[in-house]
């Protein structure tokens, strides 16, 4: 289980977008993650009129290494770590370090 998942706030830890919070769009199986409006950069796109899409210079969010993001724990409005905790019947929930609070509501 991992302890980011699609549709996390997170805050970003390190790089040029320190700071910035943002919702995770995407995981990718290389251990990155792609978050809204976070590491945008521009890339030169080739028109396909077969597909509709019109060429020119277009923003694009780029993926980030998971390590550099944080979850925002909104009790104390701060980036936390998380852990895993196995509940009685079986199951994993995801925590806050700091206080113990189960991320999954």
């Amino acid at each position: 289980m991992s302890k980011i998942h699609k549709g996390d706030q997170v805050i970003v830890n390190t790089g040029k977008d320190k700071g910035k919070r943002g919702t995770v769009l995407r995981l990718l199986d290389s251990g990155h993650v792609v978050v809204e409006g976070i590491n945008v950069a521009k890339k030169h796109a080739k028109p396909n009129p077969m597909k509709g899409v019109t060429g020119g210079i277009v923003t694009k969010e780029m993926p980030m290494d998971i390590s550099n993001v944080a979850l925002f724990n909104p009790a104390t409005q701060k980036a936390d770590r998380v852990a895993l905790k196995m509940l009685d019947d079986g199951r994993k929930i995801r925590v806050y370090k700091s206080n113990g609070e189960s991320v999954d509501a």
